[in-house]
């Protein structure tokens, strides 16, 4: 995650076969199609901040940030999902809207009501006071760490973490004024400071501070299991703004400091990128890098393009008003007699 407004830091994730980027005006998608070649669309990012400064202030943008990166990876995911499928077998805009309905409420059950219901079978041990909060927020991160390592084993699921390293990788490489080419861009690591599975884990270790502290303002009510557990089930749901907006801070300070109390609140978040990335084929390189030259502006990216193999072809582009910003293909990696630049949409209306 990457604040779109202030930060000139670029961010992204990983698709099914491709990668999201986003940069501070628009945010693009690249997905290898079955074909071979690289599919590129891209969108304006919400200038919500802008028209409403309240949400560019600390803690308001946390919760902006987060909002807006779900809709924007969402969207991303949805784009890709049908992009990397045969025609035959792309997924109509209803079915994906009730996988996405699906896969909310299975979050919301797995890692919020399970814990606390699951936890009241032992309330007795344990009591309601802050060891409750802190043996709960221990549960949640459990799961997810179980989460993480079951699906790694799953064949696809590792080729979407190559592209995230993929992704890591491109941006490091831009960070440290390298040409976008694979050979160089694969140097280095696939560990990235400001990944999002830093945020998440940043999220779930102020949870457990943010809700012990609630709880000790606001006790549980008496009453039996089923109460007390609706009551913990709230609270967390009451405060996840306020967590969002503290990891989220925490997330930023990560990005430009360098002590060591800093170090050591990111470090377990890239410990955890160990299992959510993979290293990357020059293949899937060369789609983070196009989903990324669609994102910076063009006068950055003379002399750090070069030709790449794949052809690049457009879908929408409602970014395209935005002057300045890059195009796959175009500069260093222009059109040539081969075929291997890009084609370009016709320019969106207003």
């Amino acid at each position: 995650m990457a604040d779109n407004h202030e930060s000139p830091y670029y961010g992204g994730q990983a698709v099914i076969e491709g990668v999201m980027m986003r940069g501070a005006r628009c945010w693009a998608v690249a997905v290898r199609r079955p074909s071979g070649e690289i599919y590129v669309e891209r969108h304006a990012t919400s200038d919500l901040p802008i028209r409403k400064p309240i949400w560019a202030k600390p803690m308001f943008r946390g919760n902006f940030a987060l909002a807006d990166a779900l809709t924007i990876g969402t969207k991303a995911l949805s784009i890709s999902t049908n992009q990397a499928l045969e025609e035959e077998e792309q997924l109509s805009s209803k079915q994906m809207g009730g996988s996405m309905i699906l896969a909310l409420v299975l979050f919301v059950g797995v890692f919020i009501v399970l814990p606390n219901f699951g936890l009241q079978l032992v309330s007795e041990r344990i009591g309601s006071g802050w060891q409750y909060h802190v043996v709960e927020g221990l549960v949640r991160i459990g799961i997810f760490l179980a989460y993480l390592f079951g699906i790694s084993m799953l064949a696809d699921i590792r080729r979407v973490f190559a592209y995230h390293g993929a992704e890591h990788k491109t941006i490091a490489a831009w960070e440290h004024d390298e040409p976008l080419e694979p050979s160089a861009i694969d140097r280095f690591s696939t560990l990235h400071v400001r990944c999002g599975t830093n945020f998440l884990i940043m999220v779930m270790l102020i949870a457990i501070v943010t809700y012990t502290i609630a709880g000790a303002i606001v006790p549980a009510p008496d009453g039996g299991r089923l109460v007390q557990g609706a009551y913990h089930i709230g609270l967390r749901i009451v405060l996840l703004p306020v967590v969002a907006g503290l990891s989220y801070e925490g997330l930023r300070l990560g990005a430009s400091k360098d002590n060591l109390l800093v170090r050591a609140l990111m470090r377990p978040g890239i410990w955890l990128q160990m299992i959510t990335t993979k290293p990357p084929t020059h293949d899937q390189i060369e789609v983070a890098v196009r989903a990324f030259e669609a994102v910076v502006p063009a006068s950055e990216l003379n002399g750090r393009t070069i030709d790449l193999p794949s052809p690049v072809v457009w879908g929408p582009d409602d970014a395209v008003t935005h002057d300045g910003i890059g195009v796959p293909g175009e500069g260093g990696g222009a059109a040539d007699a081969g075929g291997r630049g890009s084609v370009r949409p016709a320019p969106a209306d207003g």
